[in-house]
């Protein structure tokens, strides 16, 4: 068995993050000596990727999806693609705290990295689409980011050489439409993995992987520091929602998260939990921009979050001195994966990427 300095894992069976409905965890359940985890695979590398039946993967589509994904020509004016807020050398997110939309209009949310994106069980902050696939349609269509008219779209693609002969490869008679052309972006995104961490070395065996400061920041992630909470599994998510007292910040005066979506009372101001891997590459943070540094993050959660109205029971002051933070900041590196090198695709008739 591995380490026993894990048995905190097994607090995410016991308590708060599946927040069940209308019912807070007491937060005195956090405080409770938990059980041994047996099952150490809970925090193991992260799985072989799986593609959903209705979208199995090929080379060809994963190779068409790359194409779409950093085509500008996605987009309503032929200026934006996916990897305008998503792009390979910033994270796969775009640096910024908050998108920027079509006609070079500040969004309210900070773009989420597509990182690991393919083993979430839902997407975007609010959780609005349930697979990679609704989610590369949303973009697209949206008048604020890719602003772009569908019929026209794939009477461009049809038009354009290359492309018409690469979806008849890939999907057959049923060629250019809207389903899959967000069928190929989404095989793309599940190549876009973090793994082979410093830390998958660590547990692997490789004691010298990590330093003493970051094995100090893994132990006070899965205990004092309360991180296991809600940041668990392989991917370092739980795939749920959690209102942890963000002050909105950028130009919405107000964003309700997940309750847009649910219109649940419960859930207001709550946002999905992000994964952690490579997540030093990612800043800046929150569902709105507003933490620069994984320091401020940190001590943000330090002090309990900000805003008190409809804050999950378990985000409290944590009391943790100024090494411990930076010890956890040395274990949240520790976490980033092998270096995820694409290069930019030569695009169907252009002779230049942009």
């Amino acid at each position: 068995m591995k380490p026993v300095y894990y048995f905190a894992l097994c607090v995410v069976f016991l308590f708060a993050c599946s927040e069940e409905k209308k019912e807070q965890p007491a937060e005195s359940k956090t405080d409770k000596a938990p059980v041994v985890a047996e099952d150490t695979s809970f925090y193991d590398a992260v799985p072989v990727m799986t593609h959903p039946a209705d979208n199995p993967w090929s080379k060809e589509k994963e190779e068409l999806g790359k194409l779409l994904y950093f085509d500008p020509r996605l987009s309503g004016d032929n200026t934006m693609s996916c990897a305008t807020c998503h792009h390979p050398d910033k994270g796969w997110t775009d640096g910024l705290p908050r998108a920027i939309g079509f006609g070079g209009k500040e969004l309210g949310r900070h773009s989420p990295t597509v990182i690991n994106s393919g083993y979430f069980d839902v997407q975007f902050w609010d959780g609005r689409a349930p697979t990679l696939e609704a989610q590369a349609k949303g973009p697209i269509e949206a008048p604020d980011e890719m602003n772009q008219n569908i019929e026209e779209l794939i009477g461009e693609l049809n038009a354009i050489p290359g492309y018409k002969e690469r979806f008849a490869q890939v999907f057959g008679e049923s060629g250019i439409t809207l389903d899959n052309i967000a069928k190929a972006i989404a095989t793309f995104e599940r190549s876009v993995v973090s793994k082979n961490s410093a830390y998958d070395k660590y547990i692997a065996g490789d004691k010298e992987e990590m330093s003493a400061s970051a094995v100090n920041g893994m132990d006070l992630f899965f205990s004092k520091a309360k991180c296991v909470l809600c940041h668990n599994g392989p991917a370092f998510t739980d795939s749920g929602f959690h209102n942890i007292g963000v002050q909105q910040h950028g130009p919405l005066k107000e964003d309700l998260g997940r309750f847009n979506v649910s219109k649940d009372d419960f859930d207001k101001g709550a946002f999905k939990t992000p994964g952690l891997r490579s997540v030093s590459q990612t800043a800046p943070y929150m569902h709105d921009g507003s933490k620069a540094t994984l320091k401020d993050v940190l001590e943000f959660y330090n002090r309990g979050g900000d805003v008190a109205e409809n804050r999950s029971a378990f985000i409290t002051p944590l009391e943790l001195n100024d090494q411990e933070v930076l010890d956890l900041v040395a274990f949240l590196k520790a976490l980033d994966g092998e270096p995820l090198k694409v290069a930019m695709p030569e695009l169907p008739g252009m002779t230049d990427a942009g």
